[in-house]
């Protein structure tokens, strides 16, 4: 029997619909003795960056990609020799690789198009991602699917994709657009490029998108918010709230679930394949984050179910999860409606953009001490701009209407939280 046995560990499925992922940082080298269960390297997904554990001990062999590369989901990246189990001089993934819970596939119930694995090869982001039949259209209208911008966050290329990339403003023959050469030389110290990848490369293609496939329309109000502040200072000395995140936003999520609450027509997405509206029970709050790598919108899980301390809580985890770089891409799957919070900059409102497949999205402005009317005369009082964007394919406008003005009367007289609710 041979002293020790070659491990192979590939390249997990660490989000749904993800074909590839960038390998960020490793965190060992050849000659470095690993645990079951260590975290080996740090990858960058369209979604999120992921910490992946090695699902075996022994002493590191081999790092097959540099940091940097993008690598195909299936294939090998370390190679590590493990105890012998048998006479074998390697031990194929299949046979001793186990899945990595909660992201990671058995080999043989892959379902990606088989790529060659080369250590020296790096991922061919040049082909489309697209389903048979789906290429099969675009060859009947004539549509290059090099030139389609994929509409979901998976980067695939959908039925719709290309109905819409086949409009008349589009020339009958399509010519493969020729990516434009950079230039041959230019001033390094008046200039930087930064080539688009990863989160922001996905969040470019769901916004551009959604831009062009759902039809927008944004309303706004102008409310005071004076009540609410002085909610949330009273909130903070509560001893059910100690050691909870309490702010404004707090109030205005769980305003914007209460509206839903009472317009339950607003919570669904749209079904172009099978026209059909999909009407939802629940509700995933997605609060926008900015982090170094893009804008990420994790959502809060059944966030309509949850007390005002669980939502603290929730809000506060989704948060400091985002800012270290660590959310998880299951974390930003499955949302409902988003929350947007312009205001942290300063900014008095905005038209936001729908998150891919939601029905509406709330910009929040920045909360000023204005001259307001209150009891018929002039006063000092806290205000805020809210906007609404909704898809006009789900959401009319006195749906839309009715929503925004219960999230104002909410933030306006927050007694309503407990009336209403």
């Amino acid at each position: 029997m041979t002293d020790a046995a070659l491990a192979e560990f590939k390249m997990p499925d660490v989000g749904e619909g993800l074909t590839e992922a960038e390998i960020l940082k490793w965190y060992v080298q050849p000659g470095d003795a690993v645990t079951d269960g260590q975290v080996v390297c740090e990858v960058e997904t369209a979604k999120a960056a992921v910490e992946l554990p090695i699902p075996f001990n022994g002493v590191v062999k081999e790092l097959k990609f540099p940091e940097g590369t993008m690598v195909d989901i299936g294939q090998v990246i370390i190679s590590v020799g493990t105890p012998a189990a048998d006479d074998s001089d390697a031990v194929s993934a299949q046979e001793r690789q186990p899945v990595l819970v909660g992201y990671g596939v058995a080999a043989s119930t892959s379902r990606r198009r088989p790529r060659a694995a080369s250590p020296a090869r790096t991922a061919d982001t040049s082909r489309p991602l697209a389903k048979p039949p789906v290429r099969k259209l675009a060859k009947d209208l004539g549509v290059d699917l090099t030139c389609v911008i994929p509409s979901s966050l998976d980067g695939i290329i959908t039925r719709e994709d290309v109905h819409a990339a086949a409009t008349p403003l589009s020339p009958p023959t399509r010519q493969p657009v020729q990516e434009a050469a950079a230039p041959a030389s230019y001033d390094t110290a008046r200039e930087m490029r930064i080539p688009v990848k990863g989160v922001r490369k996905a969040t470019a293609a769901a916004m551009v998108g959604s831009a062009f496939t759902a039809p927008h329309v944004t309303e706004f109000v102008t409310v005071d918010v004076t009540r609410t502040m002085k909610l949330v200072e009273e909130l903070k000395a509560d001893k059910e709230m100690q050691g909870l995140r309490v702010n404004p936003l707090l109030l205005v999520a769980k305003a914007l679930l209460v509206a839903i609450k009472r317009n339950p027509e607003i919570s669904a997405s749209w079904d172009e394949a099978a026209q059909e509206i999909v009407r939802k029970h629940y509700v995933n709050l997605g609060i926008a984050a900015a982090t170094p790598r893009g804008l990420i919108v994790p959502n809060i899980k059944d966030a309509h179910a949850k007390t005002l301390p669980e939502l603290a809580t929730a809000l506060g985890e989704l948060v400091s999860t985002a800012r270290e770089g660590k959310t998880s891409p299951g974390a930003m799957q499955g949302g409902t409606v988003t929350i947007t919070n312009v205001g942290v900059f300063g900014v008095d409102t905005g038209t936001p953009i729908l998150n891919p497949g939601e029905p509406a999205i709330l910009a929040v402005g920045a909360i000023k001490l204005q001259p307001w009317v209150h009891k018929g005369k002039v006063k000092p009082r806290q205000v805020t701009t809210l906007a609404l964007s909704f898809d006009h394919r789900l959401v009319d406008g006195e749906l839309g209407s009715k929503v925004l003005a219960d999230v104002a009367a909410i933030l306006e007289q927050p007694k309503r939280l407990i009336t209403w609710a």
